[in-house]
């Protein structure tokens, strides 16, 4: 009994539950959707997800600052989340929104996965805080360039980040 235990306790123990959840739904005229999940890792955020119904190839994808998707065209979740009133940039320079993630990739089948990390988020609903915000995946890859979001396009589903 105690070795059944100690393996539940591993197994625990190597997939830690995540802290927060979005389920992003498609917007009207769109099929896309998604599951993400999000883990405290140190000081970091932890971002990961699967996704279907994408057209082939690069997408937006971004944390917004109202964690409202009501509106058929998700505009109702407002802007990208930039708590630190920076530039849109990759999310690998020094300047950019703090919602500002890498492209999502997806493949001939509209299939996705994603991971990645995010410095200076916390998993709460603190200022810097993603819980209560929404994810938004635009129909078109984000230029990292063009002000104030990318030039990404339609937003074609969204999901709200919550607290798990």
């Amino acid at each position: 009994l105690s070795l059944l235990a100690l393996l539940s306790a591993c197994q625990t123990l190597s997939a830690p539950a995540p802290k927060a959840v979005a389920e992003l739904q498609a917007t009207r005229n769109y099929s896309a959707s998604g599951q993400v999940e999000f883990f405290q890792q140190g000081a970091d955020v932890i971002v990961q997800g699967r996704f279907t119904g994408l057209k082939p190839g690069a997408h937006g994808f971004h944390i917004h600052d109202k964690g409202d998707c009501s509106a058929p065209d998700g505009m109702s979740a407002g802007g990208h989340f930039n708590p630190t009133k920076q530039t849109h940039g990759h999310p690998d320079h020094a300047v950019h929104h703090l919602g500002d993630m890498p492209l999502l990739e997806a493949n001939a089948q509209g299939e996705a996965s994603f991971r990645t990390q995010l410095s200076g988020v916390t998993l709460d609903q603190a200022e810097t805080g993603i819980v209560g915000r929404s994810l938004v995946i635009h129909a078109d890859a984000d230029d990292f360039t063009s002000q104030p979001a990318g030039n990404s396009g339609a937003r074609i589903a969204c999901g709200v980040i919550k607290a798990r």
